[in-house]
């Protein structure tokens, strides 16, 4: 699994015009699942992004995590991010199939809400607006394959 984690003051998905999540303070995670991911990766991820220490202490550090601010994470499927970009047109092959994906992505929200958190969701597969107002900016690339 792929995740692209930015710390936002806020974030919104929207869908043919409505406002469909949105959060304020804390992650926007756009997640791609790869074929032979596992409920194993999502478990790994979930652990790594909610722990990830990005927030600002009182003197400036990033030494903070999710929970000690109170924040919350905008989920979004991104199978964007198993693109073959050889050419100049990116192939898609690389990203699981929706029998898979969407479990495993399904399962990666339930761990993170299972560990406390306030999670909202884009709708899989849909054409998605994303907004966001990027905290730092800061952001971060996780890929399970090197955790």
């Amino acid at each position: 699994m792929k995740a692209v984690v930015t710390r936002v003051k806020n974030a919104s998905v929207t869908i043919d015009g409505e406002v469909r999540g949105s959060i304020d303070k804390g992650f926007l995670v756009l997640l791609g699942v790869g074929p032979d991911d596992t409920e194993k990766e999502a478990v790994k991820l979930a652990d790594k992004v909610c722990g990830c220490r990005v927030f600002e202490d009182e003197n400036g550090k990033m030494n903070l995590n999710l929970e000690t601010v109170g924040g919350e994470l905008l989920i979004i499927s991104q199978f964007t991010l198993y693109a073959d970009l050889k050419s100049r047109r990116p192939g898609f092959t690389g990203a699981a199939k929706p029998d898979i994906a969407i479990p495993l992505y399904e399962k990666f929200i339930s761990e993170c809400e299972d560990r406390g958190f306030h999670c909202e969701r884009g709708v899989f597969g849909a054409d998605m607006k994303v907004a966001s107002i990027n905290d730092g900016p800061v952001t971060l690339l996780f890929d399970t394959d090197t955790l």
